[in-house]
């Protein structure tokens, strides 16, 4: 079991550095580009290699959900996760984005109450309040000029976790084909229609890199599934907090950036607090339904869908 643990962990270590570069290349392109317009082309060229896994799911049905209403706001999460996140990316030092997003899992636990009838007892909402004030810290209303990178940031995890909850709250009454169609094609009109907007010219090499970015994407939630299936969930994934590690070292090396005292003391009460709530499910407490384990969490994208998702595709069964 340790061995199986350790390998668990390396595994979502090398997902968290997989997904790291694929926000490297967003903040590289959006030098150049608009969100929406990196985040189309990178979403086009994902469709061929999400294409061949979607046709792995012979369950009978249509493409019409069984429940319009939670999937269309799934969809609408999705998407609006996207954009935030790309936004973010190309605008904020790397640092600053992930400490943000690693609230998401914060958002999680509030957000499974009234969705998924979780308890969260004393312990818990001591952690959320805490991750909280580390969000507030890292954004230190007053002591910096906030941007809309920041808002995008608190959107895109905002939005992830109420769409991690939708999947759990659906479970499998839904196919997995519907769940990764519908916020593809959602993308597709939303970003689509924004390119009349501001369309910039791409380099034949530049659109080479939006096809990176989707391969990259898928490549970080197939690593993700090894390591949960090699591990246990609470070894596994307090791990993708090493993205903080990336995006320092990319940050510094690529763009010049330093991680400055607020951003590194409001992200280390954050992951402490993230880690605490994963193991207060992973030791039992008074949760039911283990949503921040279950959710696996990352930033969703059209690039870089929920590897609970793409695990259903591929083990329909499993």
């Amino acid at each position: 079991m340790v061995a199986n643990n350790i390998r668990g962990a390396l595994l979502q270590l090398a997902a968290m550095g997989i997904y790291a570069t694929h926000d490297v290349v967003i903040k590289t392109l959006g030098a150049t580009y608009p969100a929406f317009q990196i985040l189309f082309f990178a979403s086009l060229l994902s469709f061929p290699l999400v294409s061949v896994m979607l046709m792995r799911d012979r369950t009978p049905g249509t493409l019409w959900p069984v429940h319009p209403g939670w999937v269309v706001l799934r969809t609408a999460c999705a998407v609006a996760a996207g954009m935030a996140g790309f936004y973010a990316f190309s605008t904020l030092p790397l640092a600053q984005v992930y400490a943000i997003l690693f609230a998401t899992p914060l958002i999680v636990t509030i957000l499974s109450i009234p969705l998924l009838g979780e308890r969260v007892g004393i312990h818990r909402w001591a952690a959320v309040i805490v991750g909280l004030s580390g969000v507030l810290i890292v954004l230190r209303p007053g002591g910096q000029t906030l941007a809309l990178g920041h808002a995008a940031a608190l959107i895109g995890a905002l939005a992830s976790a109420l769409a991690a909850v939708i999947i759990r709250k659906l479970g499998s009454t839904e196919r997995s084909v519907v769940l990764m169609i519908w916020p593809m094609l959602g993308n597709f009109v939303v970003t689509g229609g924004a390119l009349s907007l501001g369309y910039e010219p791409m380099a034949l090499t530049d659109l080479a890199l939006a096809g990176l970015i989707a391969a990259l994407g898928l490549a970080g939630g197939f690593l993700v599934i090894m390591a949960y299936r090699a591990g246990e969930a609470a070894i596994v994934a307090p791990m993708q907090y090493s993205q903080i590690i990336w995006a320092t070292a990319y940050g510094w090396f690529l763009f010049g950036e330093r991680l400055d005292g607020p951003t590194l003391l409001g992200a280390s009460v954050i992951i402490a607090s993230g880690i605490y709530i994963v193991w207060r499910e992973g030791s039992g407490g008074n949760s039911a339904n283990r949503p921040v384990l279950a959710a696996r969490l990352r930033t969703e994208t059209v690039t870089a869908p929920k590897s609970t998702l793409l695990q259903r595709l591929l083990h329909p069964r499993g």
